[in-house]
């Protein structure tokens, strides 16, 4: 008989995971501690404007990372993100293959091959399978971001995703916008460019690290334990 815990019901974070939910809303009640600030030792969180989240307010809030575990890393979010595309992707085009193939790899045109397999994708009945693929890659991406967080890909590479307002596990809505906006424009319209553009968010958004699905989800992309 398995000794794991049973997984935590929807919506809340697992139990390994340190996310300690919405920072304090303001400066500790009661006198400061002798010596001092009533923030301690160290000078007090500089304020800042929490935009949509909550969690403080332009006049004295404070720092929109207290309590939340370390932010995941972008090269390990791109590699989860990879694994879950390949988990996704062989089987899909194995399954394609005796129908015709989800994309014509058999063209003799030499190195512009892989630029006529994305045009020849958009072709008769690989439309169809273009469309299959949507359907599957929102599906799977939407079904463990609202079990807990974790894709496969995120499981392996210990990270998570998370309500920025309060660490939970995202709900249906919220896993299925980000979902949407993840995987529909990749897949039907420009792929490189998208990849880009939330590769490049991974690494500059301040102070979140925010790609587009997270911003559409109010997500944030946490390491766990």
């Amino acid at each position: 008989m398995s000794n794991e815990p049973p997984p935590p019901p929807p919506g809340q974070p697992p139990e390994d995971d340190p996310f300690s939910k919405r920072p304090p809303q303001g400066p500790p009640q009661g006198p400061p501690p002798s010596g001092g600030s009533p923030y301690g030792s160290g000078p007090p969180p500089p304020p800042y404007d929490p935009g949509p989240y909550g969690g403080g307010g332009p006049y004295g809030g404070t720092d929109p990372l207290a309590g939340m575990p370390p932010l995941a890393e972008p090269g390990k979010r791109i590699l989860a993100r990879l694994i879950d595309f390949l988990i996704i992707s062989i089987p899909l085009y194995l399954i394609s293959l005796p129908f015709g193939g989800a994309v014509d790899v058999t063209s003799d045109d030499g190195g512009n091959d892989f630029g006529n397999a994305i045009g020849n994708s958009y072709n008769g009945h690989q439309l169809i399978w273009s469309l299959i693929g949507c359907v599957v890659y929102v599906a799977y991406d939407t079904y463990f971001t609202h079990k807990d967080g974790r894709t496969p890909g995120k499981r392996l590479l210990k990270m998570r995703v998370a309500m920025l307002n309060d660490g939970s596990v995202p709900d249906t809505s919220s896993a299925l916008m980000r979902a949407v906006v993840l995987w529909l424009p990749a897949l039907l319209c420009c792929p490189c460019l998208w990849w880009l553009i939330n590769i490049v968010l991974m690494f500059t958004d301040k102070p979140y690290r925010q790609g587009l699905q997270d911003k559409a989800g109010k997500t944030v992309v946490v390491a766990v334990r």
